[in-house]
């Protein structure tokens, strides 16, 4: 006698059906888990055992197979038990094996036959809504499920619950979508730094077009400070790019009390971070810090103090804004669609240029610094800016700036722009900001007036400009004249600008 049960396993943001295949034979008494299950898999049977036991209920002196197919495809995470709980009783003729036909099902049961919540249950209910399945998951977890679509969404807080409801005597009510509120997280308002106005107009850039912005400074100059007033200026989340995060935050386990994320990340993981915990890996494969920060920012304090071999890995995903990890048995893909802000001190010392705090191994001490940061992810760089030091007597008379709200929508006006832009166009890319056009679009939304590109092109022969660094000006450039009101023609002013924001060489 089998009994089958439809849950999935995970590669990446990938979702794999997998068939929990049940048996009650005779033979010697046993319970074996096979198909590739991991140490939390086979782990499985003593809390099913116990579950079971909770409820009254004991296992057959029978031998008990759990066969889970594909065999060949690695079984990693807790989310089995319930599938095997739910087999194992289908088997015993405890439920009737139909009614597990149509339901995916994962969650993790406690001794006393609880459900605890898991990771990956909003890519699971998205791949049970497209082929035409419903979902069975924790209760705390019915919330994110069901922004998923109209299918039918069972969320019991224990293994009693769902027995009652699969047997007629309790019904079980469709979990409400919810939204994550996490944190509440201070975002100082750019009203509150005084001076920089170079450093406050190159942020305002990046923002409106999601170019990656690099601040060299001195210790205490602001750096870390502007970019903590990113989010209050970033437009909030589409629909699509909240389910986008909140999918890669459900397979991390990281979403809190279930529901969708809506507030952009903003990501600064420490320099001491590995790569895989950056780029993503681990002996499990886990999302690194750029997928958790998709379609929000990646904040780099002290640039150069990242190891050499994690920021070269950043080279690709800044390029394609997917993050591969590549394995002997399988490659797995995670989206990476993020803002990189970096910022770092001009030297070691931190006071290269300074006149009264200069430092005493320039220019040596510079160059070696900043040769840490090598030319290729440099020329992945759209906007470079200085951020001087501003002294105390100067703090005290310069009078506060322009409000986070008022920049806001500022922004907000330029990236509507774009998305009209691109929305008209069937060719466009895979975003829908002039950081991410790339081919033919970029040729057409960057038409320049003849003495604008007799700048660029002097600008670009005098500095050997590469294909990639010229074609990072032209965006800057467009976002500039989407801040000016959307010009169809780039002028001189906007590839001025533009110019100005390219670190071109070290400075020494």
């Amino acid at each position: 006698m089998v009994a089958r049960v439809n849950t999935v396993a995970f590669q990446g943001i990938e979702v794999k059906p997998v068939d929990v295949q049940v048996q009650l034979s005779g033979g010697l008494p046993a319970f074996n888990i096979v198909g590739l299950p991991d140490k939390a898999v086979a782990e499985s049977k003593e809390r099913v055992r116990a579950a079971l036991h909770a409820l009254g209920l004991s296992l057959p002196p029978k031998r008990l197979t759990v066969n889970m197919a594909p065999a060949d495809l690695s079984k990693e995470g807790s989310h089995f038990d319930l599938p095997i709980a739910l087999g194992l009783l289908g088997a015993m003729g405890i439920i009737p094996k139909e009614e597990l036909e149509e339901y995916v099902v994962l969650g993790e049961l406690s001794l006393d036959a609880t459900i605890r919540p898991v990771s990956g249950v909003l890519p699971t209910a998205i791949y049970a809504n497209e082929n035409k399945r419903n979902l069975i998951c924790p209760k705390i977890c019915g919330g994110e499920a069901a922004w998923a679509g109209e299918l039918d969404i069972l969320a019991p807080h224990d293994l009693l619950q769902l027995i009652n409801h699969i047997k007629g005597a309790q019904v079980l009510s469709r979990p409400e979508a919810a939204i994550a509120e996490g944190e509440a997280l201070h975002i100082p308002d750019l009203s509150e730094v005084k001076g920089q106005e170079t450093a406050k107009r190159a942020l305002e850039v990046a923002a409106a077009g999601g170019h990656n912005l690099l601040l060299i400074g001195p210790p205490g100059s602001g750096k870390s400070m502007l970019a903590s007033c990113l989010p209050g200026i970033l437009p909030p989340l589409s629909p699509k790019e909240a389910l986008e995060l909140s999918m890669v935050h459900s397979l991390a386990g990281i979403l809190p009390e279930g529901g969708l994320v809506r507030h952009r990340p903003f990501r600064a993981p420490h320099h001491s971070a590995s790569q895989p915990a950056l780029i993503g890996g681990g002996q499990k494969v886990k999302p690194g810090e750029i997928s958790l920060a998709h379609n929000g920012v990646l904040f780099l304090d002290e640039l150069p103090e990242f190891s050499r071999a994690t920021l070269e890995a950043l080279r690709q995903p800044l390029e394609t804004g997917d993050a591969l990890v590549a394995r002997a048995n399988a490659h797995i893909r995670y989206p990476a669609n993020f803002q990189l802000i970096a910022a770092m001190n001009p030297c070691r010392c931190g006071y290269l240029g300074d006149p009264e705090m200069e430092c005493t191994k320039a220019p040596r001490c510079g160059l070696d610094y900043q040769s840490k940061i090598s030319g290729p992810l440099m020329d992945r760089i759209d906007i470079c800016v200085e951020v001087p030091p501003v002294s105390v007597i100067e703090l005290q008379d310069i009078a506060a700036g322009e409000p986070s709200e008022k920049i806001a929508a500022r922004i907000a006006a330029a990236r509507q722009i774009q998305e009209d832009r691109f929305a008209a166009r069937e060719n466009h890319t895979r975003s829908r900001i002039n950081a991410r056009a790339d081919g033919k679009i970029l040729e057409e939304i960057t038409v320049m007036e003849p003495e604008a590109k007799d700048l660029l092109n002097r600008f670009a022969e005098q500095n050997r400009l590469s294909a990639r660094g010229y074609h990072r000006v032209l965006r800057v450039a467009r976002t500039i004249a989407d801040l000016n009101g959307g010009a169809d023609r780039l002028g001189k002013n906007e590839i001025s600008e533009a110019i100005s924001y390219r670190r071109v060489g070290l400075k020494s």
